[in-house]
């Protein structure tokens, strides 16, 4: 079922990247996001058939059950998140144009993938447990971090108009705390996953709680001075969308300036809770002078 279901994956996400490359969208950020994000989709997937066609997997010294799992979970997710963006950013800007039916169709094949994808990983969890799997993807832990990062990749597109923040040099350090979190929650599911955490001179509970508050408080800097100085006249924001020039002209291809610095908004206060609920996790964890791994629970 593994070669048939990554078939699917790579004919379904191939058919979305060509009708997506084919439409004169590289100036909308969210199309060029959703273009880049199909082409990991089917790069990675092509890299996985290879290495388990080579029987190369064995090689590895981390489960490739997880990854597997990990990397399902999170295509699917990203496949849905271009699904839902795509549609929503820019080809509800088409209608009545001849590239809409390109669009729609577009829109079809990347939902047909996050079909593929969800199917896979729910495959992958009805193998049989055995030393393939470490237990880190199917835990809280990895849940909240795979939410974290995915909220992160949403905000990225909005943040890659320079035009948002490089008039205030504090909104330009909001656009390194949305980076280097990423960063951090990739590394730290890297290291689960290689089961690198028991090299740490610090007990596993301590290290992912220190980056926990790390990243909230990095995260509540953010949310107070991305609206402060985007929504406020004192320091230059602007407060109402009908004042932004952007927004007046409905027949333009993509989101309006101001809806795009609402949406980084919103994006951050739900990363922060996300971030909060895995702060509160670990505190507890250590509370309790829990030090085992995630995956051992």
């Amino acid at each position: 079922m593994g070669y048939f279901v990554r078939t699917l994956q790579l004919l379904s996400t191939c058919v979305a990247i060509s009708l997506v490359g084919s439409l004169d969208s590289w100036t909308v950020p969210t199309s060029t996001w959703s273009f880049v994000i199909l082409c990991f989709c089917f790069v990675v997937t092509f890299i996985i058939l290879i290495i388990e066609s080579l029987a190369l997997h064995y090689c590895f010294p981390f489960s490739w059950g997880d990854f597997l799992l990990c990397h399902a979970c999170y295509l699917a997710l990203f496949c849905l998140l271009v699904s839902i963006i795509y549609p929503a950013t820019y080809v509800q800007f088409l209608f009545y144009t001849p590239s809409w039916d390109h669009a729609i169709a577009a829109t079809a094949f990347c939902f047909i993938s996050t079909v593929s994808y969800a199917t896979e990983a729910i495959w992958i969890l009805g193998w049989p447990q055995t030393g393939d799997f470490t237990g880190y993807t199917g835990s809280l832990p990895f849940l909240l971090k795979m939410l974290e990062t995915l909220v992160a990749c949403v905000i990225l597109p909005f943040i890659s108009n320079p035009y948002l923040y490089m008039d205030h040099p504090l909104l330009v350090s909001c656009v390194a705390v949305y980076s280097i979190c990423f960063i951090l929650g990739i590394v730290t599911i890297l290291l689960n996953l290689a089961n690198c955490e028991n090299r740490l001179p610090i007990s596993s509970s301590v290290f992912h709680l220190v980056l926990s508050l790390l990243s909230v408080l990095l995260y509540i800097g953010a949310l107070v001075l991305w609206p402060l100085y985007q929504f406020d006249e004192k320091f230059g924001g602007q407060p109402e969308r009908s004042r932004d020039v952007s927004c007046q002209h409905r027949l333009t291809n993509y989101v309006c300036i101001w809806d795009q610095r609402l949406a980084v908004a919103i994006l951050t206060a739900i990363n922060l809770l996300i971030y909060v609920a895995d702060l509160v996790y670990w505190a507890r964890q250590v509370s309790v002078g829990t030090e085992d791994q995630p995956g051992d629970s």
